[in-house]
């Protein structure tokens, strides 16, 4: 049997007025997961448990089927694990974001979580150099990708209420700048970083182009090493993940999933979704289940684009999931599962807890008798099936067979 899971990071999202009451799934042109939501098994359920914060960490662990409330260690070690970076027991890893901060009204404003989708090459060249600046015995900076980078504290405190910086867009970042204050160290690391920043020569260019420059950074989602058991000896399978996102690619390393590189995947709208999917399915040759994740969506989400979102949305449905299910055809036994880790509304523009529509279809999973019309919210709540533990929805993938 051969498995594939295709994620939409971020599809979810609550009825939009100007949709005719639709959510953007329900009004998207998506006639491949339509198809498996009328020809396969369609539900709800729960990713982000009650307590556990609402990130694709701790979605996307429980759709692998790992307990987040037993495994989640925030997403700055699997991101190290992502980069090739080692930690020892007493390191802490913080995400480490590019950000534009401006001054609104005369209060300092996170006007930008991302510095205006700053590209790889561009926030490069600034991580090293923040890093020959302010890295240290202590400290250590090491890029990624895009705006999302690393920041390492070997001997540091993760004890820290820290924000995700696409939490707060458009809000004054005082009150969660006072929130870090009791460890005054990584503050001084951005005042510092902040003063490099704001004549460095990337940030001159950036400016001259009418783009947001990258004028600080932004330290959150930290943690120790996690301790996650291998997939295949969980599952019995043998596995590998596709992912332009480091916190998937750390979450496949310490999985021991094979974590496959994809040329043109980007993270972003410009995202070569077909290459996903060639490539998943070159690796599904191989190897049991192939895990498919794209962030187009949620980027979306985040910045409240409605066109955006359901425009990405329609090239997951196209290029992705209907490459999927075409080439999947020459195999006897296969399933496939389309599902989103969480929502990302477009009217609050960060994750929310609400369960998530999922599918699956292929050898022995029977169709609703009543059809489903279609794979949205609303549709999937309908059905009636709810896995309320969403770590338990891989075994209903693998293990169950419904009549």
């Amino acid at each position: 049997m051969k498995y594939l899971v295709l994620v939409g990071d971020g599809m979810g999202d609550y009825p939009i007025a100007g949709l005719g009451g639709k959510t953007p799934l329900a009004a998207a042109h998506i006639p491949n997961m339509d198809w498996i939501a009328d020809h396969g098994e369609l539900g709800l359920a729960r990713t982000i448990p009650q307590g556990c914060e609402t990130g694709s960490d701790t979605a996307n662990l429980s759709i692998l089927g790992y307990n987040p409330k037993e495994t989640l260690t925030r997403r700055g070690p699997l991101e190290a694990a992502s980069l090739s970076v080692r930690l020892s027991d007493t390191d802490v890893a913080f995400r480490c974001n590019l950000v534009t901060l401006s001054t609104q009204d005369g209060v300092l404003t996170m006007d930008d979580y991302s510095a205006g989708h700053i590209s790889t090459d561009e926030a490069r060249e600034i991580i090293n150099d923040l890093g020959r600046a302010l890295g240290d015995e202590n400290f250590r900076f090491y890029p990624g990708t895009g705006y999302r980078h690393l920041m390492v504290w070997h001997g540091g405190v993760a004890e820290i209420e820290t924000t995700p910086p696409h939490d707060i867009t458009g809000k004054a970042v005082r009150p969660y700048l006072d929130r870090m204050a009791p460890h005054g160290v990584l503050l001084d690391l951005m005042d510092r970083a902040s003063a490099i920043l704001k004549g460095h020569p990337i940030n001159k260019k950036r400016v001259e182009k009418g783009l947001k420059p990258a004028n600080n950074i932004w330290f959150w989602g930290q943690g120790h090493v996690p301790q996650l058991e291998a997939f295949e000896k969980k599952t019995g399978l043998t596995g590998a993940i596709i992912s332009a996102v480091d916190l998937l690619k750390g979450i496949g390393v310490y999985a021991g999933l094979e974590v496959i590189k994809v040329p043109g995947a980007t993270g972003y709208f410009d995202t070569d979704y077909e290459a996903k999917a060639t490539y998943a399915l070159s690796a599904i040759k191989d190897v049991d289940l192939v895990y498919v994740h794209v962030e187009a969506p949620d980027e979306a989400g985040h910045a409240g684009l409605l066109d955006k979102k359901i425009s990405a949305i329609e090239a997951f449905d196209a290029m992705v999931v209907g490459k999927v299910l075409e080439g999947i055809k020459g195999y006897s036994e296969f399933r496939v599962m389309v599902t989103t880790d969480h929502y990302t509304p477009i009217s609050v523009r960060t994750h929310t807890t609400e369960p998530v529509p999922f599918a699956i279809y292929g050898s022995g999973i029977s169709a609703s008798p009543h059809g489903s019309g279609g794979f949205s919210e609303e549709k999937a709540e309908d059905r009636g099936v709810f896995v309320a533990e969403g770590y338990k929805l891989i075994e209903r993938l693998i293990r169950v067979n419904n009549p």
